[in-house]
């Protein structure tokens, strides 16, 4: 029912910034549940940080704590996430994910909408 579509990756420095996006398709977004995710090559997709319905609540992981923050603009159908303080670890293929449930849950299988995913290079 919902398309999502990340951008916003690149390449950066450790301790640079990035911000990136997640524009969602359709005019339900605001019934969503929203989380990022990412994976590194040979290792499992990981939680990185979650956002209720009104952006009021939010969630991480504890290796993003301080360092990321999730938004949303519900009237631009579009979830955030900041990233400063870059390190090498964070490099991994950030995917945002869309959840039709009432909690704020962790696990992959949790989520029922998944975008493509963009690329983050934290070079050192």
């Amino acid at each position: 029912q919902v398309q999502l579509v990340e951008s916003g990756g690149g390449l950066v420095q450790a301790g640079g910034s990035l911000r990136l996006s997640c524009a969602a398709s359709g005019r339900t977004f605001s019934s969503y549940l929203m989380g990022w995710f990412r994976q590194a090559p040979g290792k499992e997709r990981e939680f990185v940080a979650a956002i209720n319905r009104s952006g009021g609540t939010t969630y991480y992981a504890d290796s993003v704590k301080g360092r990321f923050t999730i938004s949303r603009d519900n009237a631009k159908n579009t979830v955030y996430l900041q990233m400063n303080s870059l390190k090498p670890e964070d490099t991994a293929v950030y995917s945002c994910a869309a959840d039709k449930g009432y909690f704020l849950r962790a696990t992959t299988t949790s989520y029922d909408y998944w975008g493509q995913g963009t690329q983050v290079t934290v070079s050192s």
